[in-house]
């Protein structure tokens, strides 16, 4: 009967694990495939066109320069390989500042004449470029000419340095500015907050007296149970007018706000782990050390911290995977400015507050939508490699 109970558990177990695996490999598979659909996407919004007159010998623009160009930054076809004139944008919504109702042909639910009055207006200037949907263009009678559709490439996606998702007529994914915002936001965080997670837990695990060691464990647990939008508010509250003042800024909410909250967010995290794995080290290794005349410094430096360096990397790893995937407090605190960083007290925008600000207002299926899921494909990207490196670290064998 004992050895059909063990079975069965043993069954459970397996199945349990086997399910696991199989959700977690279709979630990975579910999220790649989503955000790959971006490269097939047109750089144009779905189902409009760019139109230009005949006589313009410009046949393709690139996404940066159709933004510029209607944003009214470029103003002379000659700076994008055309011929010397002013270039003169127009949008679908126009035509009907130009025409009434009546010269549209209106029949109470559509515009039939819409066509022909968007052909004679491109006919009729040489120097327009007219953002219109495919199905109101009319036939071409040689009249004008379609600029040439591409796709968003991925040198456009992870080199770009822009990211306007909502830009029209093309909107811009670059996800340069996000990937270093999301590291320099990290990376900081855990440079403050490794160096005294570990402190902390050395003095927990080694210095401390059992009565202090009962009072600071528990206080400390009781940190990581903290939603994280309490210590977004925490900073917005207090840290950024802090630094706001401190550093002389004209906006509080940085990158430097930003990692300190979350070096704050990583720290019970780093000092539970590494003092469990700390205070694993065996009492007769310690008392070796010190027989040997090592004193008690030596003794944490040489035998503890080496005995204990799994445990360590995975404190860390743990740390990194908080920093790098926390939304809310990062969300509250960093300023959400999608541009290129060059310092600590610039705002920022990280990938995890990115796709949480814009997930809900981006139509599903669209570019917008696909490259959302394409920043959680990076978000994967970069905690797997974390993991690998934490894994090779473990792998080389300490010398005690």
């Amino acid at each position: 009967m004992k050895k059909i109970i063990e079975r069965i558990f043993e069954g459970m177990f397996r199945i349990s694990g086997f399910a696991t695996s199989i959700v977690i490999l279709l979630i990975v598979i579910f999220l790649f495939k989503e955000g790959s659909g971006l490269f097939s996407t047109p750089t144009v919004e779905k189902g409009y066109v760019l139109a230009v007159n005949s006589e313009n010998p410009v046949t393709r623009l690139s996404p940066e320069e159709i933004k510029q160009i209607f944003d009214w930054n470029l103003t002379n076809w000659q700076e994008v390989g055309g011929n010397t004139g002013e270039i003169h944008p127009f949008r679908f919504n126009e035509i009907f500042q130009r025409y009434t109702e009546e010269e549209l042909g209106f029949d109470g639910s559509q515009y039939p004449l819409l066509p022909e009055k968007i052909g004679e207006i491109i006919a009729s200037d040489p120097n327009i470029i007219a953002f219109v949907p495919r199905r109101y263009l009319p036939e071409n009678n040689g009249t004008f000419s379609v600029l040439q559709s591409e796709t968003i490439t991925i040198s456009d996606f992870f080199l770009g340095q822009k990211w306007v998702p909502t830009a029209s007529p093309a909107p811009q994914f670059g996800v340069l500015p996000l990937i270093l915002g999301t590291l320099l936001v990290s990376f900081v965080a855990i440079l403050i907050a490794l160096p005294l997670g570990l402190g902390v837990a050395i003095y927990m695990s080694e210095l401390a007296s059992e009565r202090m060691r009962r009072i600071l464990k528990p206080t400390i647990e009781l940190l990581a149970g903290i939603p994280s939008v309490v210590y977004g508010f925490f900073g917005l509250a207090v840290m950024v007018p802090f630094l706001q003042q401190t550093l002389n800024l004209p906006v509080g909410e940085t990158a430097l706000a930003g990692s300190i909250i979350l070096a704050i967010m990583a720290l019970p995290t780093i000092i539970t782990v590494a003092e469990d794995a700390m205070r694993n080290t065996p009492r007769m290794m310690r008392e070796a050390s010190l027989a040997m005349g090592a004193t008690q410094w030596q003794t944490i430096w040489r035998i503890v911290i080496p005995y204990a360096s799994s445990g360590i990397s995975a404190a860390v790893v743990l740390g990194i995977g908080r920093a790098i995937g926390e939304t809310m407090a990062v969300l509250m605190v960093t300023g959400n400015a999608a541009v290129m960083p060059t310092s600590l007290t610039q705002s920022v925008r990280t990938i995890p507050a990115t796709i949480a600000a814009e997930l809900g207002e981006a139509p599903t299926g669209g570019a917008h939508y696909q490259a959302l899921f394409m920043l959680g494909c990076i978000l994967f990207i970069i905690t797997m490699a974390v993991s690998i490196t934490a894994e090779v670290i473990n792998k080389k064998k300490p010398v005690v």
